[in-house]
């Protein structure tokens, strides 16, 4: 039985613009050579050079502390004074921060492209972030600003979020200017601050606001809005990620004249505000498939088997099969892709152990489905909480953001790499339900993508936690994917 993609994309799936990959129900995201032959495996590890080369900027990014407190100046200037050692000009790399925040810097290079055609062609940007989220030396197993090797492991704050891949993707720079590689169009790489810490120099935003022309580009990829995935020690799939959810927060809140506690009332906020939150905890919001979830469950549904495999099977197809939606609800990891979701996150109440509360308040932390508003997650909220004294406000009001359509070219560029470095692994389109700088650039009206090869655990995921850390060969895997990446999207038309 054939995958049914939804119809606006399904003609495209099946076009050949690089080679054959299309989206198959064994495989995934299958290659093939010109004779229909799978594409054979080759060495996937970084040369000696290469991983040195990486190793050493992955140390110095992390021995930098690019915390919200300390910014990102000392890092982009480290990268900047690389690129330039690396025969980059002073023209071609240039390193930027507000005026109100100098210690926000951001480094931007550009790669000329070739300048004999009749009309330019827009350029490809990478963007990634510099800064990284605190860690507490007593919270960790080792320093975590030193880059620490251990058991094949390397552990360090921004191993996998994203100073590895932003150590990739400098290495690579240098790689391609070094062997003279002059591409079809300008390559640009800016990385940038204040992805982590929501502040207000967020590098990406400011660089549209400010100096569109010097990033602007007919694509973007970005690498920490990609995915790939192990899972008892086995690669399952990267992804070429189209959306995100749009993040968006309410604060809830109920207040009462208070009293004396020996005196208790059925006004008390406390108890009030706990029955709302007690409804909302059970509350599935309504089912929205996009059109990248519905070629996500059947490209994933590959690596299943049993009512698994057929569930996600049934919630791909044009009227998904509502048996399946519940049982898919009861994972987290599936449940996220299905809707949208509300949780609390904070709570306080009260001022004295002896006084009736006259507050208490709520924090609640919505992840919204592209295509929903504002509105109508609100109007949801009250629906469920059915108790007008709970005052709904917004802390943090939703950006909307479109999604990238889903791009065969981009598909196949992506799978032409993968396949040849780990055949066993599928390429899926995605939503992420976190957020990146992608909202930035999307709403610009460019195209964005996320795609990353820094594989991780699902079962261990570090990023922001304790011992942060990427296996040596994934990081040296990383470094080669990023170069052969960068080269396999040169070669799109730009249209």
């Amino acid at each position: 039985m054939p995958v049914q993609i939804p119809s606006k994309y399904n003609q495209k799936f099946l076009q050949k613009p690089l080679l054959t990959c299309v989206l198959s129900l064994g495989i995934g995201f299958m290659c093939l050579g010109p004779s229909g032959t799978a594409l054979a495996q080759q060495s996937i590890q970084a040369s000696p050079e290469s991983a040195t080369q990486a190793r050493d900027i992955l140390r110095d990014l992390i021995a930098a502390k690019s915390i919200h407190a300390n910014g990102s100046t000392r890092s982009a200037q480290m990268i900047a004074d690389r690129l330039i050692a690396g025969s980059y000009s002073h023209d071609e790399v240039q390193v930027l921060a507000p005026k109100e925040y100098p210690t926000k810097g951001n480094v931007v290079v550009r790669m000329r492209g070739k300048r004999d055609a009749g009309t330019q062609e827009k350029p490809v940007l990478y963007i990634g972030h510099l800064d990284v989220v605190d860690a507490k030396r007593e919270d960790w197993n080792f320093d975590p600003f030193t880059l620490t090797e251990k058991d094949g492991w390397l552990y360090g704050r921004g191993t996998i979020d994203m100073l590895g891949q932003a150590a990739a993707y400098v290495t690579t720079m240098l790689r391609l200017k070094k062997e003279g590689f002059i591409p079809q169009r300008d390559i640009i790489l800016a990385l940038t601050a204040d992805e982590e810490a929501e502040g207000n120099a967020n590098g990406v935003a400011w660089l549209l606001k400010e100096h569109k022309a010097l990033i602007d580009a007919s694509l973007v990829i970005n690498p920490d809005a990609g995915e790939a995935a192990i899972k008892n020690g086995r690669k399952l799939y990267l992804t070429a990620q189209t959306s995100e959810k749009v993040f968006l927060t309410f604060g809830l809140e109920v207040t009462d004249k208070g009293g004396h506690s020996s005196r208790p009332t059925a006004h008390n906020p406390i108890d009030r505000l706990a029955k709302g939150l007690h409804k909302l905890s059970g509350f599935n919001f309504p089912l929205h498939l996009t059109d990248t979830v519905k070629l996500y469950f059947a490209g994933r549904s590959n690596l299943e088997s049993g009512q698994k495999k057929a569930d996600m099977l049934a919630v791909s197809l044009a009227k998904p099969d509502q048996a399946a939606v519940r049982r898919l609800s009861q994972e987290v990891e599936t449940n996220i892709m299905l809707r949208t979701t509300c949780t609390t996150t904070e709570i306080s109440g009260g001022h004295a152990e002896n006084a009736l509360p006259q507050r208490a308040r709520a924090t609640v932390q919505c992840r919204v489905i592209p295509g929903e508003s504002q509105a109508q997650v609100e109007a949801q909220l009250r629906k469920v909480l059915q108790d007008d004294s709970i005052k709904i406000s917004v802390i943090t009001a939703a950006k909307p953001t479109p999604e990238s359509p889903p791009s065969p070219a981009i598909f196949n560029a992506v799978a032409s790499v993968a396949k040849r470095m780990w055949p066993e692994v599928i390429v899926l389109p995605n939503m992420s339900a976190g957020a990146s700088d992608s909202v930035f650039t999307r709403n610009a009206g460019l195209p964005t993508y996320g795609i990353d090869a820094m594989f991780d655990d699902l079962d261990d995921s570090r990023a922001h936690g304790r011992d942060e850390r990427i296996s040596v060969k994934g990081f040296n895997e990383e470094i080669e994917f990023v170069y052969r990446l960068v080269k396999a999207i040169d070669k799109l038309p730009s249209k």
